[in-house]
């Protein structure tokens, strides 16, 4: 008898763990659409249409408007992995501020088209930001891009110097030029490599080269927005577009450009940050020297004229997610000073 209850037990026991799996899973099933039409973001999208390479596709915003306006906009530029929504906090901060704050999803990201064909550059988002922000009236922001977000924002700030009160690049990539140490991928590469991801895969990587390994439960939400397209039934278009960004990304690198920047430009660095684009095709002498922060940040800040430097120890490659106080608190400075 006390066999079996202590075997009834453990069944017990191991079917809720297969009911927890089953339910997780099924969870990260649920359609979110290509365009994440099943998303909720912070404010309401707007949409601004273009007509690149001969597609009609539609550019999704969001446009955060404070209720007691000091005159000036902020522009944030999302990273690689992430969309406008991941901006929330710091946009909400900022309307407290007065700040009017605008936050596209570039064309292949979040709620934009996803292109079925198209040359990508970061001259051509530079150029479909501008057009953004002169339908919206805005002639100057200070612009704030976060990881791929932040080779965006240069391309911006030297394209359109006028338009550019500040720059801000937060954990930036493309410091170094990893084309010069890293093995060729072809977009072929990268679409294998895309078309392979899952959730586990996705999250296992935020985990480690995001959060030093500890996961909070507020994450979540940025992996679903990426593992909820592997189930979809556009997915190959969508993982198309992510291999023809990974290359634009590793071919198009602004850090030569750095001393050309006019505008006063602040760097906020999480020390703990590794990220270089295609490590781990490189040989292991040239992966341990890929992505040093420290010593990238320092650079940077010596190449751009005039550049502020704020490192932020014991923190990785997202500081508005992971530290935000410490996050903020440098950017109002500095955006009140300017």
């Amino acid at each position: 008898m006390h066999n079996n209850r202590f075997l009834n037990r453990i069944l017990r026991v191991i079917g809720l763990a297969i009911l927890s799996i089953q339910l997780s899973n099924a969870q990260h099933d649920v359609p979110i659409g290509a365009n994440l039409e099943t998303i909720k973001y912070p404010f309401p999208p707007h949409y601004l249409t273009l007509n690149i390479q001969g597609e009609t596709l539609k550019l999704a915003y969001m446009d955060a408007k404070p209720q007691a306006p000091n005159g000036e906009t902020v522009l944030l530029l999302h990273g690689k992995n992430f969309n406008g929504a991941y901006w929330e906090q710091t946009a909400k901060h900022l309307n407290q501020l007065g700040y009017r704050v605008v936050m596209p999803d570039q064309i292949g990201f979040g709620k934009s088209s996803k292109p079925n064909r198209i040359q990508y550059s970061f001259q051509l988002f530079a150029m479909n930001t501008k057009r953004l922000l002169d339908s919206l009236g805005v002639k100057e922001a200070h612009v704030l891009g976060h990881s791929m977000g932040g080779m965006l924002a240069v391309r911006f700030a030297l394209m359109y110097p006028q338009a550019t009160k500040t720059l801000t690049l937060e954990n930036p990539i493309g410091l170094e030029d990893w084309k010069t140490v890293v093995p060729y991928q072809t977009v072929e590469d990268w679409y294998a490599g895309e078309l392979a991801q899952t959730y586990d895969k996705i999250k296992n990587y935020q985990l480690t080269f995001y959060y030093d390994n500890k996961w909070k439960p507020e994450y979540d939400r940025w992996v679903h927005m990426l593992a909820g397209w592997t189930n979809d039934v556009d997915y190959p278009r969508i993982a198309w577009n992510s291999a023809l960004l990974y290359d634009m990304i590793f071919t198009q690198p602004v850090v030569y450009e750095f001393g050309n920047i006019k505008a006063p430009t602040l760097l906020i660095i999480g020390q703990r940050d590794r990220t270089a684009l295609g490590k781990a095709k490189a040989s292991k002498e040239v992966q341990e020297t890929l992505g040093n922060y420290p010593a990238l940040g320092k650079a940077a800040a010596a190449a751009i004229p005039d550049a502020q430097l704020v490192e932020i120890d014991g923190v990785g490659h997202l500081p508005h997610i992971e530290a935000y106080e410490r996050f903020i608190e440098p950017l109002k400075k500095f955006l009140l000073s300017n």
